[in-house]
């Protein structure tokens, strides 16, 4: 029996006979009272071996008897093992259990809080669980042939990069999107997920943005590896389909545009909004102004509206109709769905409906694809608890900071505007949140950078000595001569390479080298959170010295390695947890 059919009746959804139990938070199937026995025989049972008692037999002691009850009513599904013991009728602790069952719908709730694509599939897979062999089959994977950090980890901050693609696959797409599109990278958004899981940013790369695409290895169709040559100074959405480049090739040169490289990546076409937002029921978006589209198809008054299926991906693409008519104003109106898809993720109406949530799977698996990373449903479920932990009011859309190309006299693409937009790749870099977060935050944040406060040695009193931990080959020796030559740090030396590789770089010192600390966190631009209070070490004369190690972000002599605070001015951004409407 498939699993359409397992405990249908004939006018009974299967899913609905998944039942949220508030206990476990897991869905059990409950089946309706079995009906008396018909006289339609059914299979035959092969007969007892000799010896053997009959197969339903049960002996009992005397008097022990139990009558056959026709039609009596399955039993319900075993408690699993550790689940908690529902309590029996006429003793105290239903009291605890109502609690318990609030507390378990609170956790169930955060569990799927999050944002885009990712958190559709892996809430309708981790509620699906008995649909997954066929949902595994469903998922389409590609390589990311070496262009990922290798896949996400729990411990770590998390890149997934999103692409939505304009390739008219699919019934009813043939007047979408360009004729005979290859599936360019039409929306990218790249979602980074702090490493404390309290925030995160979604980060719309404009597909008119003017990049270089570096060369790009794919594995073709026969398994056989080919060097995709790079192209400078063109459209980044020929990062996708373009010479035949695939998704890698997509992660590449959005690490060469930010300096993030993506742990994993999803792409999206046409399709994927349609069936997303039908299998939800809708989502909800507000519009400033009547639109009516001829090219996006999208017809619609001044107000609130639901909108799935063919509606809703004509609100996706339209873009003559809102701000000022270019793709810019069009990634506006993409963030503010993506806002109102993930609110009605996380609404009880889809997370306790068994039925959408069956949908949510069939469809999310159906519409994406993913890396070899994340090819099954036990490793996107796996990324689902990690994002499901986020508030969505500490979740910011923003778009990378561009300036129309001034090469052009006709407006038709854009360039990075390079007062603002480095600002913004370093706040993501180093896990930096756009939005206010808790109190404690701030206050773990104060006592940090109370660190750089006080009084500062001279330069010619600082001793230090300078390793190698993860910086490009000459980094400690060039921070020498630069601290020696220009600054006047001459008490310092080169200790060579680090024990172990750092992704940042650390200034260690003893509580009585707090000034000289201070100073030379001044000279090397440091952070508060750079500096290490705890033990000195000496150095070849024997004298105390504190320790700087140069991590990956090491940058070069001279060059700060404090990290922005906040976004710049002039940055637009907005959380999904509010409701905005395009004008």
């Amino acid at each position: 029996m498939d699993a359409q059919g397992r405990g249908r009746a004939d006018d009974v959804d299967p899913a609905d006979q998944w039942v949220l139990n508030p206990n476990t938070g897991e869905y059990e199937l409950r089946l309706p009272p079995s009906p008396p026995q018909s006289g339609v025989p059914g299979p035959r049972r092969p007969p007892a071996a000799d010896g053997d008692p009959p197969a339903r037999a049960r002996t009992r002691a005397p008097g022990r008897s139990r009558p056959e009850t026709p039609g009596r009513a399955v039993p319900p599904p075993r408690r699993r093992r550790g689940a908690p013991e529902e309590p029996q009728a006429g003793r105290r602790g239903r009291r605890p259990a109502k609690k318990a069952a609030r507390a378990s719908k609170g956790r169930k709730a955060l569990l799927w809080t999050g944002g885009a694509m990712a958190f559709v599939l892996v809430a309708g897979a981790g509620a699906a669980y008995f649909y997954i062999e066929h949902l595994n089959n469903n998922i389409a994977s590609v390589s990311d042939d070496g262009a990922s950090t290798g896949g996400f980890q729990k411990d770590k901050a998390i890149n997934i990069l999103l692409i939505g693609t304009d390739k008219r696959t699919g019934a009813g797409n043939e007047s979408y999107g360009d004729t005979g599109s290859v599936g360019h990278a039409d929306t990218t958004i790249l979602l980074h997920v702090s490493k404390d899981r309290s925030n995160a940013t979604a980060l719309s790369i404009p597909r008119d943005l003017i990049v270089d695409v570096p060369d790009c290895p794919t594995t073709q169709e026969d398994g056989s590896q080919k060097i995709i040559p790079g192209t400078q100074d063109v459209r980044f959405n020929t990062s996708l389909g373009q010479d035949g480049r695939t998704p890698s090739c997509t992660m590449r040169t959005v690490t060469e545009l930010t300096g993030v490289k993506p742990d994993n990546f999803m792409v999206a076409d046409f399709n994927a909004v349609k069936t997303l937002t039908s299998a939800v029921g809708g989502v909800e978006v507000c519009l400033g102004k009547d639109i009516d589209d001829p090219d996006s198809k999208l017809k619609l008054s001044k107000g609130t509206h639901t909108i799935a299926g063919e509606q809703a991906l004509a609100f996706v693409r339209t873009r003559h109709a809102v701000g000022f008519g270019g793709d810019l104003s069009r990634i506006g109106l993409q963030q503010q769905f993506l806002s109102a898809l993930m609110r009605k993720l996380k609404s009880n109406d889809t997370l306790t409906s068994p039925s959408k949530m069956l949908k949510l799977a069939e469809a999310g698996t159906k519409a994406l694809t993913v890396d070899s990373q994340l090819d099954s449903i036990s490793k996107l479920k796996d990324l689902g608890l990690e994002l499901g932990k986020l508030n969505t009011k500490n979740l910011t859309f923003t778009t990378v900071p561009v300036i129309d190309n001034p090469a052009e006299k006709v407006k038709a693409t854009v360039v990075l505007n390079e007062s603002t937009a480095p600002q913004v790749f370093d706040m993501i870099r180093n896990d930096v949140s756009f939005t206010a977060v808790k109190e404690q935050k701030k206050k773990e944040a104060a006592a940090v950078a109370a660190r750089l406060k006080g009084t500062k040695a001279p330069a010619s009193e600082v001793r230090v000595r300078i390793l190698n931990g993860g910086a490009v080959a000459g980094s400690a020796q060039e921070t020498l001569s630069w601290l020696q030559n220009e600054e006047g740090v001459t008490k310092s030396e080169n200790g060579g390479n680090a024990p172990a590789e750092l992704a940042k770089t650390t200034l260690e010192y003893a509580p009585d080298q707090a000034d000289q600390a201070r100073r030379l966190a001044d000279l090397m631009g440091l952070s508060g959170s750079a500096m290490k209070p705890g033990e000195s070490v000496t150095n070849a004369q024997g004298l105390p010295t504190m320790t700087l190690t140069l991590g990956k972000d090491f940058k070069g002599a001279g060059v700060s390695l404090t990290a922005p605070s906040k976004a710049p001015e002039g940055v637009q951004k907005s959380t999904a947890d509010k409701v905005e409407c395009a004008q």
